[in-house]
């Protein structure tokens, strides 16, 4: 397993953390998903043999916020 803090911008709300939450858990790979609107980010642990961080990344901006 690896981890990833991946910055997310564009979180204003309980919602909004929901939504990259979700978001995240549905990728095939994902172990475990901690968001936190306070310091807009997300802690990531996923197996790097069935996702990369890439596609943590997109997954986030598909959600309609930005991982830069």
């Amino acid at each position: 397993m690896q981890t990833a803090q991946i910055k997310v911008e564009g979180m204003t709300c309980g919602g909004c953390v929901a939504s990259v939450k979700r978001a995240l858990q549905q990728i095939e790979g994902v172990e475990t998903v901690e968001v936190s609107l306070d310091q807009a980010q997300a802690r990531v642990q996923y197996d790097p043999a069935r996702v990369n961080e890439s596609q943590l990344r997109s997954a986030i901006e598909d959600a309609g916020f930005d991982a830069p």
